[in-house]
């Protein structure tokens, strides 16, 4: 944080501000425009895409700027850019073809757009940030082939726990202590909400009914561990992992033995209903025994393992810390290691009836949770992020997880495609067949 604020201050005082568009003006979207727009120096919002443009320029007027340049050829945007004005467009990769940007925001949770606007902006040059968990779980490390090749970072966000839990991981590594557990602090777990349960809430605090239920029956949690499990090679110790209830998140240790968590290397999970109430943790491992002592002195407890905890995850006031880590280190906050070591598979939510069509995250017919790869490799199981629009072929009891021989797949669709290809490269790679 205190290298980048002053590598910011340095872009701000040359007059060389980090150009930066976001696709997506949602909830989130407009908060991070509200962030970009009146309290990061050395970085500027450049341009914003939204399907309905009204959005993009409603995000840009909550921030304060009244008057944006609407754009629909890569000419104009460069133009807009380059006389300092604000643009928007309903064409996400404008942002990705203009030369004189320099990173892309993916503020939105659609896989099969997500993976056009990443493939884009990773062929024309341009680091690519993510909030959308659904495109990094599933499709993060070819995505992550492609950025390497292209030299360019492909990252997920700091402020969503898996940035903020990888970012207490880093530390633990860099001060000697062995990372053995991390995960986030759930609140609430109840794998059948859908849009009607969470109506009320989502209107309350003006959101997307399906978004706050893949929050509430553990969708979005599998995902984000899922992103955790491939950034690190921990895996879990059970479908769907263990989630123990605890009072306080350092009652964590309580839960889990050294030798759980030492015989895959780490693992991935969650506690639930734990003060501080949010955030993100890692568990690391120390036998030193004058560290011990010195632990012990500084309140951390009787060791060897130790529960290091941030009590927040504010995304919309952290992502442009991972803009910046991108843009000026060529530091991803998170990023798959190599292939996927965890994946977040589908579930029926109900009895499903054959014919029926897939809803996808947070809807009425199915949740995800996540494994270990290799059996869901093995099991052949849908990827819950790419369930949406499949038709089913059979009826599916509640709870038993869909294969991929169990549906049709829509047609012609990026995301199955790059699936394929992460799987065989990866596949390959392993055997030494691909270099």
């Amino acid at each position: 944080m205190f290298v980048i604020d002053t590598a910011l201050e340095r872009r701000h005082r040359e007059g060389n501000p980090i150009r930066v568009a976001m696709v997506g003006a949602g909830y989130m979207g407009k908060a991070i425009a509200l962030e970009l727009a009146t309290a990061i120096s050395g970085m500027s919002l450049v341009a914003i895409s939204n399907r309905t443009l009204s959005r993009a320029e409603q995000a840009y007027t909550e921030a304060g700027i009244d008057s944006v340049d609407s754009v629909q050829t890569v000419h104009e945007l460069e133009e807009a850019v380059a006389k300092g004005r604000c643009a928007i467009t309903d064409d996400p990769i404008l942002l990705c073809q203009a030369e004189n940007i320099e990173a892309v925001i993916d503020a939105t949770a659609e896989i099969e757009f997500g993976a056009h606007v990443a493939m884009q902006a990773i062929a024309y040059g341009k680091h690519v940030i993510l909030m959308n968990a659904e495109l990094d779980a599933t499709l993060g490390p070819i995505l992550k082939v492609y950025a390497d090749r292209a030299g360019v970072v492909i990252t997920y966000t700091d402020g969503d726990e898996p940035g903020v839990a990888m970012n207490l991981y880093r530390f633990l590594k860099t001060v000697g202590y062995q990372p053995l557990l991390m995960g986030q602090i759930k609140g609430l777990l109840d794998r059948y909400r859908n849009p009607d349960t969470q109506h009320d809430f989502a209107e309350k605090h003006k959101q997307k009914p399906a978004m706050v239920a893949s929050f509430a029956d553990g969708s979005k949690l599998s995902l984000e561990s899922t992103i955790m499990a491939n950034a690190t090679g921990f895996k879990v110790g059970r479908r769907g992992m263990f989630g123990p209830p605890c009072a306080h998140v350092k009652d964590v240790l309580s839960h889990f033995s050294l030798d759980q968590l030492s015989q895959d290397g780490g693992w991935v999970d969650f506690v639930l209903g734990a003060e501080p109430g949010t955030g993100a943790f890692v568990v690391g491992y120390n036998d030193h025994p004058v560290k011990r002592e010195y632990m012990r002195y500084f309140k951390m407890g009787d060791g060897p393992m130790y529960v290091f905890y941030t009590p927040y995850h504010l995304a919309h006031l952290q992502l442009p810390l991972s803009v910046a880590r991108a843009v000026l280190f060529h530091d991803a906050t998170i990023a798959p290691l190599a292939g996927s070591v965890c994946d977040t598979v589908t579930v029926a939510k109900r009895n499903l009836k054959g014919g029926e069509a897939l809803d996808g995250m947070g809807g009425f017919t199915c949740y995800g949770v996540i494994d270990n790869y290799e059996i869901s490799q093995a099991e052949n199981l849908l990827p819950m992020a790419l369930s949406q629009g499949c038709r089913l072929k059979r009826d599916i009891p509640q709870d038993q997880p869909i294969a991929y021989t169990d549906v049709e797949l829509p047609t012609g669709r990026l995301c199955d495609k790059l699936r394929a290809e992460q799987n065989a490269y990866f596949a390959q790679s392993t055997t030494g067949a691909i270099v």
